[in-house]
């Protein structure tokens, strides 16, 4: 399985399939990208009824998949050069979520592995 990201799509239907694909993560969208490891600021996040189309600031026909195999930081800066949008990449610990920034190196599969053994400990 893998989710594609285009203009048309809208970023709730983005993030609704990522959860599908990867029930311990979650993605948030932000007008400007970070830095890779860095941190994205919570003043910058986009409304998810918005389509990435009237989002993003690098015009272009571009689409990106995410697939399981790629790592976080390829997702985070893909979406950055290609579209000007933000995202970070969110894992849960127990009832927390977590930015993945010290980990970013790791793929979607490796964080989704480790969200769902940290939430499967907090119980």
């Amino acid at each position: 399985m893998e989710v594609s990201i285009n203009n048309n799509k809208k970023i709730a239907e983005i993030q609704l399939e990522f959860n599908d694909l990867f029930p311990y993560l979650k993605l948030e969208f932000f007008s400007k990208p970070h830095r890779s490891g860095g941190h994205s600021n919570l003043k910058f996040i986009l409304n998810n009824t918005k389509t990435i189309g009237e989002c993003r600031t690098i015009q272009g026909e571009d689409a990106i998949t995410i697939i399981p195999k790629m790592t976080v930081n390829e997702l985070e800066q893909g979406l950055g050069e290609k579209f000007g949008i933000g995202v970070q990449v969110f894992r849960q610990s127990g009832k927390v979520w977590l930015e993945t920034t010290f980990t970013d190196g790791w793929t979607l599969e490796m964080q989704n592995s480790q969200g769902e053994d940290l939430s499967k400990l907090a119980v």
